[in-house]
């Protein structure tokens, strides 16, 4: 992954990311290239105006809150010469900083004995409270009636359907013994116009969007930009829109509700903060394994809340703290390798869960049963150690191996149920073949205890070993090609096991050597545990698409 430029906090987030079905992520930097740039600077009824300029930009140079990157591209678009000119001799006196309720930043400034509040934020929000208007110059204000309310909407609209992000820009003009700004000073403003910024899609988002829909995973859009502007986005990008609603229409929703509407809907606009946490919870109520990417102070809450926290590397340290994912490179396909490698060790920690629990039930039983039918321990202490500790060793490259396609294809779920089923089906099998080698080795070679222990040693290690090749794959394992590692390991402990009662630690393991007579049947025996355990894995697989199907259904 840190190959890939992830870094991965928490290390059960990649079998979370593989897991996820749903990706919650805001516009700004994922659908989009986050470079913006200040294109334009209307009037109310849509005409060029320096003045929205002007208050725009000192109301970014004053303002000491948090600075969002439409701040930086106003005071980057205005030339040093005219910024100078335009700073000269203001001064700040107060400020009512930006927050994501109200959303807007005032800033109380003086020149000359004159004092101007200049109001900043989302234009729906500015022009409510404005009652008069600038068609040229603050000289010339006009009330802000139904028909000019109409054409400001007008403009606003246009804007947004092009792409733009705006900025309501509005001023008042207080007494000069005005010493202190509040939110109940922005109120009867004289609205300048409007401010549109252009941060162009970004083009591999509409591809990444549409590998990530195909892998199962649904991304749904998080914005607290307009709907317009986000439809464009959207748009651009080739991306289908399957439903939208807006931060307004939240609060009159019941949970219940919301629940219903967030199944469809993948467009989230003029959210807060607080609305994303509550998305995010529904969708995780419904039973979905949900992703959030955030960068600001305000997502800790959601990057706690959803089941694997996503952040970046320019991100705010409150965001990165909180995240179990750092992307050092803000792309979804960078994502999307990350969903695949989680789907990968997921199915690889399956095939030793899987492997693990039926062969030790297995065990179990036979280990129980030799007991009640044996006058000697069927295997002692210590063989049944070093048979564990080669066990585990046969199986450490399984991290390594490969993972059939189809496995990768869906976000897969841990469901306890499915490993018990598997457990209770593979492990009687394991012991059948088991108490087969006990009659073999009683019955046939009337073995005493050191041949009995040292014949099903090897058949036991050797046919919990093998049967890796089998269940590693829903496919003919044939077909469904291992890693080399993984080969090598199984084989080779395998001929180990076989080797051991020949070495010179053969007296102090207890073992003894056995006649090649029976080295052919636990050949036979193990071939044939791998066929019926190949017969039976086909079965339950089936039954349990059975099962799936008629769930779903």
């Amino acid at each position: 992954m840190a190959r890939h430029k992830v870094i991965v906090k928490r290390l059960a987030a990649i079998h979370d990311l593989g897991s996820m079905d749903v990706l919650c992520t805001d516009k700004t930097g994922t659908l989009t290239e986050a470079r913006i740039r200040l294109v334009k600077e209307v009037t109310l009824a849509g005409a060029p105006a320096q003045r929205v300029l002007d208050l725009s930009w000192l109301n970014s140079n004053f303002e000491s809150g948090l600075r969002s990157p439409l701040d930086d591209a106003i005071l980057d678009h205005a030339p040093a010469a005219q910024s100078a000119a335009v700073r000269a001799g203001w001064t700040k006196i107060d400020e009512v900083p930006f927050d994501f309720e109200r959303r807007r930043v005032s800033v109380l400034i003086e020149k000359d004995n004159r004092r101007l509040l200049v109001v900043k934020g989302a234009p729906e929000d500015v022009l409510k409270l404005s009652t008069h208007y600038e068609e040229t110059s603050a000289d010339d204000a006009h009330p802000l009636d139904a028909a000019a309310r109409a054409r400001a909407k007008a403009t606003f609209d246009d804007l947004s359907q092009d792409g733009f992000r705006v900025l309501g820009v509005a001023w008042r003009r207080v007494d000069a013994n005005h010493t202190h700004a509040d939110v109940h000073d922005e109120s009867e403003l004289v609205f300048a116009g409007f401010a549109a910024f252009l941060d162009p899609p970004k083009a591999s988002a509409g591809r990444t969007i549409a590998a990530l829909s195909q892998a199962g995973v649904a991304v749904k859009v998080l914005t607290g930009d307009n709907e317009l502007v986000t439809q464009h986005v959207c748009r651009e990008l080739g991306i289908p829109v399957t439903g939208l609603l807006t931060g307004s229409e939240l609060p009159t929703m019941s949970d219940e509700a919301l629940s219903a509407r967030v199944r469809t809907t993948n467009l989230f606009c003029r959210v807060t903060p607080a609305q994303k946490s509550r998305i995010l919870l529904s969708l995780k109520r419904l039973g979905h394994v949900v992703g959030f990417i955030g960068d600001g102070i305000n997502d800790a809450p959601s990057l706690h809340n959803a089941d694997v926290g996503i952040s970046v590397d320019s991100a705010v340290d409150v965001a990165k703290d909180a995240a179990d994912i750092i992307l050092l490179d803000r792309d979804l396909g960078v994502l999307m390798e990350g969903v695949a490698e989680g789907r990968r060790t997921f199915g690889n920690i399956m095939k030793y869960i899987m492997m693990g629990t039926s062969s030790n039930f297995g065990n179990m039983l036979s280990m129980a049963g030799g007991i009640l039918i044996l006058p000697f321990l069927p295997m002692k202490p210590l063989q049944i150690l070093l048979n564990n500790l080669l066990y585990d060793l046969s199986e450490l490259p399984i991290p390594l191996d490969e993972v059939d396609p189809e496995q990768i294809a869906g976000p897969p779920h841990w469901e306890i149920a499915f490993v018990q089923r598997f457990m209770l089906l593979f492990g009687p099998i394991s012991s059948l073949f088991d108490f087969l080698t006990f009659a073999i080795l009683i019955l046939l070679f009337h073995a005493d205890e050191k041949m009995f222990q040292t014949g099903w040693f090897i058949e036991s290690l050797a046919a919990q070993v093998l049967v890796i090749f089998v269940i590693r794959t829903r496919r003919n394992p044939l077909r469904s090609k291992p890693s080399r590692l993984l080969t090598i390991s199984s084989l080779g402990i395998v001929g180990v096991a076989l080797l051991l009662p020949y070495s010179p630690l053969a007296p102090w393991l207890g073992f003894v050597a056995l006649p090649a007579s029976f080295l052919l049947a636990i050949a036979g025996l193990v071939v044939a545990y791998l066929c019926l355990a190949e017969g039976a894995k086909r079965w339950f697989y089936a039954r349990q698409h059975r099962r799936m199907v008629e769930k779903s259904a």
